[in-house]
């Protein structure tokens, strides 16, 4: 039975092998088509990408040990279910990642005038390799200037993995994450 996480908590993952499911529903009214893009930050102990080909999106699919895997843009969010997913292998990681963080924004959100306020039922949740949901969060927040969220980390602590549902919105939209990272 999957654990139901509040913003803050903490959950070991003990399997070596599972997919995080991103998802969310963008509200109608304002014309313009909601493009959201999950994207993941493979960390070192500093708090940095470990490279430039560390980060992990629609235009670089892998990190280089290939253990963290995107399925590639869903450029709609339609439908039930996750939106995007990230194959995570942490038998495959290499030593030097300490942490894996997963964002979400909305691209040319500036532009369109789209913020996290608009959008509804967001979630991540982490699936081992049977379909069994292990963990999940809800965001619930109201993000009503935030065009970037981060929605939870995947971490490394006295040799074991833990999820933190994170929920932390920054306004700068994805170039405020690469900054941090970076």
């Amino acid at each position: 039975m999957a654990i139901n996480l509040e913003k803050g908590q903490r959950q070991n993952i003990a399997a070596p092998k599972f997919t995080v499911g991103l998802g969310w529903d963008a509200n109608s009214g304002n014309g313009e088509a909601y493009d959201i893009d999950g994207s993941v930050f493979v960390l070192g102990a500093n708090g940095k990408l470990v490279s430039d080909s560390h980060f992990v999106f629609y235009n670089n699919l892998s990190s280089p040990d290939g253990a963290v895997v995107h399925a590639g843009d869903n450029l709609t969010g339609e439908g039930a279910g996750d939106d995007e997913t990230v194959t995570v292998d942490l038998s495959k990681i290499s030593a030097d990642v300490a942490e894996i963080c997963f964002v979400v924004t909305i691209h040319k959100a500036a532009d369109r005038r789209q913020n996290f306020g608009q959008i509804r039922n967001s979630f991540i949740r982490i699936v081992d390799t049977n379909g069994t949901e292990l963990v999940k969060y809800e965001l619930d927040e109201d993000f009503s200037i935030e065009t970037a969220v981060e929605f939870g980390r995947i971490y490394k602590r006295n040799d074991e993995w833990k999820f933190e549902a994170v929920g932390n919105g920054m306004k700068g939209g994805l170039q405020d994450f690469l900054g941090k990272y970076n």
